[in-house]
């Protein structure tokens, strides 16, 4: 994918972790982000930094498990940008680590609406144009815990077990020269890895910065021929 700033990638969870790392690394290597959260303030400050006044506003506050908000949004955005060449469905929630069956029925729920669902609505708000401009990849953020097991994190395994399969059936369905992958990011010290491992031992891995100066080129370099429908984990 050539570097334009004609040419954007939609990302979702800009606010933090690996999304807001993803954001700045792009932005800096002269690519358009186009990305959401939840969190009004943080996106607040991203329009501040990378849309100038007088520049159209690209950082959106949207609750992805919301379909109406995402098509709302998607609307706006394909209306103002056209079709993007990338989304990279980065947006995820955990739960508090516990046996599956003390885990709240509200908690198990907004982890399945947000990972799984909210994944969905992006992918049927935006791939449609991106079918029409016979263009574009899909990268779905999977998880070691999509690939694998531990206790106490049933919830979060079970939606990211089901972005593999997701992501392999999506693959098969589109046309080329389009292309859908299931992404492990790998460990990475963010709020997320350290709500589940601790503090100090997440402090081990690298920061999601780091992460980004290698994990953002590879993302880049992802195609059909090599990777449609495959499993593949960031360097």
């Amino acid at each position: 994918m050539a570097s334009s700033q004609d040419e954007f990638i939609i990302i979702t969870g800009v606010t933090q972790g690996l999304g807001l790392a993803m954001t700045d690394w792009f932005e800096m290597n002269n690519y358009t982000i186009i990305g959401c959260g939840i969190t009004s303030s943080k996106i607040s400050d991203l329009n501040k930094k990378y849309c100038p006044q007088g520049r159209k506003q690209r950082f959106f506050v949207v609750d992805i498990a919301n379909k109406t908000e995402v098509n709302n949004w998607a609307k706006e955005v394909i209306e103002q940008f056209g079709s993007p060449r990338m989304i990279i469905n980065n947006a995820s929630v955990i739960n508090f680590k516990a046996d599956l069956v003390d885990i709240p029925v509200d908690e198990f729920e907004n982890i399945i609406d947000v990972n799984i669902k909210g994944t969905v609505n992006v992918i049927r708000a935006f791939v449609p144009t991106m079918i029409k401009s016979q263009r574009g990849v899909i990268v779905n953020m999977s998880s070691g815990y999509g690939r694998t097991v531990a206790p106490q994190v049933a919830p979060y395994c079970c939606t990211k077990w089901a972005i593999e399969g997701l992501s392999k059936a999506l693959a098969n369905e589109l046309p080329a020269p389009l292309v859908c992958v299931p992404l492990n990011p790998g460990c990475i010290n963010t709020e997320m890895l350290q709500k589940t491992v601790g503090k100090i031992r997440a402090a081990c891995f690298r920061s999601p910065d780091k992460w980004a100066q290698t994990a953002c080129p590879y993302i880049l370099s992802i195609n059909r021929s090599k990777h449609n429908g495959q499993s593949i984990t960031a360097p």
